[in-house]
């Protein structure tokens, strides 16, 4: 499924190596906890999407334990599933995710896009059940 049209760019998915080798566990995050799920790249840095996590749900195309997530701005699903790899702190406290922050940052920045403007790097798609998907996972039921 593509993305919505949002009127940002969207480069053709080119998998990143960070994400699907990220061995982060279920137990990481907490219901009420701020996330981010990257998307893209806007003024030489890393931009992404603001969720909340509401409560455990199992993650149909990786089949792990994932979390369903609420995006507090709404929009056309305001609700998906994500697998724990695919999600980052918002708060910056957590040096697991600042780590995979760093890594992300290595890896992007350097070969992506570097106007003002956001560009949605296509890393990931959303399927018709609402289930967030890596562009470069594989695994389980997808």
């Amino acid at each position: 499924m593509p993305p919505p049209n949002t009127g940002i760019p969207v480069l053709s998915p080119t998998p990143d190596p960070v994400t699907p080798d990220r061995d982060i566990t279920h137990r990481h995050f907490q219901p009420r906890e701020e996330v981010l799920v990257l998307k893209g790249i806007a003024r030489g840095r890393l931009w992404g999407r603001s969720m909340r996590v509401v409560t455990p749900s199992w993650h149909t195309p990786t089949d792990k334990d994932g979390w369903r997530l609420r995006d507090p701005n709404g929009g056309r699903q305001t609700y998906i599933t994500a697998h724990p790899g695919y999600l980052a702190h918002a708060t910056g406290h957590c040096p697991d995710c600042l780590i995979y922050l760093h890594a992300m940052e290595e890896h992007s920045l350097p070969e992506g896009p570097h106007g003002a403007d956001p560009v949605d790097c296509g890393w990931y798609t959303t399927t018709a059940l609402g289930q967030l998907v890596h562009v470069a996972d594989t695994r389980g039921g997808q």
